[in-house]
């Protein structure tokens, strides 16, 4: 999210897509589920720089397990663009930072508004599928990688924003995919033109052509004065204990941002875990934001990568860094 889509977009569109009724297959019976408890590293496990171009802010983690090692495809921003970049883990916790592995150009339109990176990565067939922020309006982009970072490029947007009207009709941003039976699922944030970010899904046999849910969105703005009545953005969906489970940004309306829990049984209606309090910052280092949860199932355990700023602000320059914690389910 970060603001993402709040940056001058323009009206115009091209993209109207496929639209189609679906529901996701039966969750897994085994695993975590609610009441989930939350527990925190205190310190970042990702920090910014020393490399100018995320010197700004080092956001948005996407943790993979790829050839043996924890692969994490991130958002580093220069103070004027995003860009990804990847780091490498032995335990998810010490990282090694590799360097900078994709960013927008050409009709990608580099700029502010997380073009080139804000990405979903997912193992495919012995490779890394990363799909990305791209285009103006934005849209989702697909690289793909067999060695985590030489990435090759898709020559055009594979999921555009929507037609007029759409829940989507201003940008499509914040892909995260899973993969379930024959479909990739696609969950992202979409911007209609009255600015409202809310959240809907896509499905895929190939990870290229989507079609959206006719039914979107799936989630949307939370209720007067609650943490997420300004906005969504950034889900990270999984699926354990018979039901799939959704960890999503919400935005007040004063800029802060936490981490809300949304329970579904068949991954298309969603209700908020109003039991479950919205992951805040327990240190100065996240203290205004906490943002772009990526998940990993192990046990009883969701362990969650997420993004955290001193700086209550939409779009960047958050100080952001990235830190690690674990939900533990029943």
């Amino acid at each position: 999210m970060r603001g993402l889509l709040l940056a001058g977009l323009s009206v115009a569109l091209c993209g109207c897509g496929h639209y189609s009724d679906f529901t996701l297959p039966p969750p897994d019976s085994a695993g975590p589920h609610t009441p989930f408890t939350w527990a925190a590293s205190p310190e970042p496990v990702l920090g910014r720089g020393p490399e100018a171009w995320d010197s700004g802010d080092v956001l948005n983690p996407s943790v993979v397990r790829f050839h043996g090692a924890y692969s994490n495809l991130y958002s580093g921003f220069d103070g004027k663009v995003w860009s990804t970049g990847a780091a490498s883990s032995s335990d998810g916790v010490a990282w090694k930072k590799l360097g900078q592995v994709l960013s927008a150009e050409g009709w990608e339109s580099p700029g502010p508004a997380g073009q080139g990176s804000n990405g979903s990565a997912l193992v495919e067939n012995g490779a890394i599928w990363y799909w990305y922020v791209a285009g103006d309006p934005p849209g989702i982009a697909l690289a793909r990688s067999n060695d985590g970072m030489r990435f090759e490029k898709l020559s055009k947007l594979v999921m555009p924003p929507g037609p007029r009207g759409s829940f989507d009709e201003r940008g499509a941003a914040d892909p995260y995919v899973i993969r379930r039976g024959e479909f990739f699922y696609l969950y992202y944030l979409g911007q209609d033109r009255a600015r409202r970010q809310t959240l809907g899904v896509a499905r895929s046999r190939d990870g290229v052509e989507w079609e959206k849910l006719r039914a979107n969105p799936v989630l949307e703005l939370g209720s007067a004065d609650s943490f997420d009545e300004n906005g969504l953005g950034e889900p990270a969906v999984w699926s354990s204990g018979g039901s799939y489970w959704m960890l999503y940004t919400g935005r007040d309306r004063a800029e802060h941002r936490r981490i809300g829990l949304a329970q579904s049984q068949d991954g298309v209606k969603w209700e908020r875990d109003d039991s479950f309090r919205p992951i805040a910052g327990e240190q100065a280092w996240d203290s205004q934001v906490v943002c772009d949860p990526t998940v990993e199932v192990s046990g009883n355990d969701v362990r969650v990568w997420f993004g955290g700023g001193d700086v209550a602000h939409p779009v960047a320059n958050i100080h952001g860094q990235i830190g690690v914690g674990v939900l533990r389910g029943q």
